[in-house]
């Protein structure tokens, strides 16, 4: 079926369908689409800065390596106002890493959905296939776990498996046994909530914009006048989106550093 006979709510499960060879089923569930993306995303990123880097010099840096110690330094700027141990032996590589990498994933949300949906069909000969990984509540929930993995490693780090316990339920209450139960219960709510805020925010704010693009893209093709004003409405919100993009990124590598900081201190 062409996608100019498809309903529009055909058309957006047409283009929000994953791909057909997604592994195991339920909370498991591998989206191929996604892990492909990612995976090709985060090799052209990071080949490109250790290739920059790799040629860098003691004489005046071109553009390109002037671009990426921008970017470190950036990086390394906010990681110094919030971090303040020694954040150069994996905070401020985590941050970086974390922050380019979802920068690129969020950017897959600018290709035109029709465009690329006919060239994975007629070139890869997939049907359907999500292109922006940070869309997919199963891709942000793992790079929000894997931080929370990160939090708790660090935590028992600097405290100790006995200090880590200890504070669960010495804190924030007091070491009374009376309120061992209630101190604990806070803790627990705090752990269980830090991933799912952590990967519901950037997850919401990428799957919202993938939607309206879809609907602005509809719009588009009800004729000369929604022509015009589709392509008005979507140079403005793909202008908006940038934005977006950025600052989604930048507020997931933050909570990331403020994660990794708070396990580093005592309540």
């Amino acid at each position: 079926m062409s996608e100019h006979a498809l309903t529009p709510s055909s058309y957006i499960e047409h283009h929000l369908a994953f791909n057909a060879k997604d592994v195991g089923g339920g909370f498991w569930t591998l989206h191929m689409d996604t892990l492909v993306v990612s995976w090709l995303l985060g090799i052209f990123a990071f080949g490109f800065l250790w290739w920059v880097v790799r040629g860098a010099t003691a004489g005046v840096p071109n553009k390109r390596l002037a671009f990426v110690e921008l970017l470190v330094e950036f990086v390394d700027d906010q990681v110094k106002g919030i971090f303040h141990g020694d954040r150069n032996a994996f905070v401020a590589p985590a941050a970086l890493t974390v922050f380019v990498w979802v920068l690129m994933m969020n950017a897959m949300d600018f290709l035109p959905v029709d465009i690329m949906a006919w060239i994975y069909h007629n070139v890869f000969g997939q049907d359907h296939f999500r292109a922006v990984p940070t869309s997919d509540i199963n891709s942000t929930f793992a790079l929000a776990l894997a931080v929370w993995v990160l939090m708790i490693f660090f935590s028992i780090k600097v405290k100790g498996l006995g200090g880590w316990i200890h504070e669960l339920f010495c804190a924030p209450f007091g070491s009374n046994v009376l309120v061992w139960p209630a101190n604990f219960l806070f803790n627990l709510i705090e752990y269980v909530s830090k991933p799912l805020s952590h990967s519901l925010r950037l997850f919401g704010n990428m799957y919202a914009g993938e939607i309206i693009f879809l609907l602005l893209g509809m719009w588009a093709a009800t004729g000369l006048a929604g022509t015009i004003f589709g392509a008005l409405l979507g140079a403005g919100w793909a202008i908006f989106h940038i934005l977006i993009v950025v600052l989604q990124a930048f507020i997931f590598m933050m909570l990331t550093v403020v994660y990794i900081a708070m396990a580093h201190e005592s309540h």
